[in-house]
């Protein structure tokens, strides 16, 4: 016999609202009831509360770990809520409007790809330094082993930096910067002697340096884009370490496609040199991403209104 909504409601209390938050976001009984100050009987007994009412197993074993299913990360934005929203009535605490960054005492976790303009998170952390002085910030790389999607869902992360052609749908996004794609090449490298001959068939058969997709199988935005068109290009060096990418081209006659602005920062410091892309490449477009589970906190707003205003500034001529 399937309740109706109203009767669920009534046998729903903020607790396991609270074991359904934690026992997503652990994957584990165990690891939930030790946060609880809980013991794992009464959590595993809350667990089955939360099966019959929700319909669904929540949190299944793959392998030698437990994963939640489809349902159980869906409601994991809206048991943050509903606690937030507790949190707001029966804490006394200040609305989250009243957020006020010099008395932040929480870590600030951000994800980013070093495509960015290399200026770019040391400007941010100074920011953050400088108006947030008690709180605490952590910089993770992203890379084909890293699961963004799942760190935003779990809260092990605040903001996801980075470029995509199309972001993921369930998430939040603010565009930063879009940059025009171009070529940088050794001071050396024949193409700038012969720039008539730098042609979109010149390009393709050159030697490229490329970045190591976000995912393992992925081609990578620029390779992408070529692929719509039919086109290919011949990658012969990859690399996870891209802020090395343009001394790898000052020594070698290899071509690296990317932004202007990351591009314009190493000109100067290495004997490289910037080459119009012969390939008409729509701009690279950079976006912050966040979940809904941070979507309405003021700590939150303020955090990504700073990392919108870092990017702004440095993208000024």
């Amino acid at each position: 016999m399937v309740m109706e909504p109203d009767a669920r409601l009534g046998r729903i209390e903020l607790q396991l609202v609270k074991v359904l938050h934690t026992v997503i976001g652990e994957r584990s009984v165990s690891r939930a009831a030790l946060k609880l100050g809980s013991t794992q009987p009464a959590v595993s007994a809350q667990l089955k509360r939360l099966r019959a009412l929700t319909g669904d197993a929540l949190l299944v074993r793959a392998g030698q770990t437990m994963e939640p299913t489809e349902t159980a990360l869906a409601l994991l934005p809206v048991a943050a809520q509903v606690l937030q929203g507790a949190q707001q009535l029966f804490g006394g605490h200040a609305p989250a409007r009243s957020f006020d960054p010099a008395r932040a005492t929480q870590v600030f976790r951000v994800a980013a790809s070093d495509f960015l303009d290399p200026l770019f998170l040391p400007e941010l952390v100074a920011r953050l330094r400088a108006r947030a002085p008690a709180a605490r910030v952590e910089l993770l790389a992203l890379s084909a082993d890293y699961d963004y999607r799942r760190a935003l869902a779990r809260g092990e992360v605040d903001l996801v930096i980075g470029n995509w052609l199309e972001p993921p749908g369930e998430l939040h996004l603010g565009r930063l910067v879009s940059d025009e794609v171009v070529c940088l090449v050794a001071a050396d490298h024949p193409a700038l002697r012969r720039p008539r001959q730098w042609t979109v068939e010149r390009y393709l058969e050159s030697e490229h340096l490329a970045p190591t997709a976000f995912h393992a199988g992925a081609r990578g935005i620029i390779d992408d884009h070529l692929a719509a068109r039919g086109l290919a290009r011949r990658i012969v060096v990859r690399t996870s370490h891209f802020a090395l990418a343009p001394r790898m081209v000052a020594r070698t006659q290899l071509v690296l496609t990317t932004g202007r602005q990351y591009c314009e920062r190493y000109a100067g410091q290495y004997p490289v040199r910037i080459l119009a892309c012969p390939v008409d490449f729509p701009r690279l477009s950079y976006y912050q991403l966040w979940h809904e589970l941070t979507h309405a906190s003021a700590a939150g707003r303020w955090l990504r209104e700073t990392v919108r205003t870092v990017a702004h500034e440095l993208a000024r001529p």
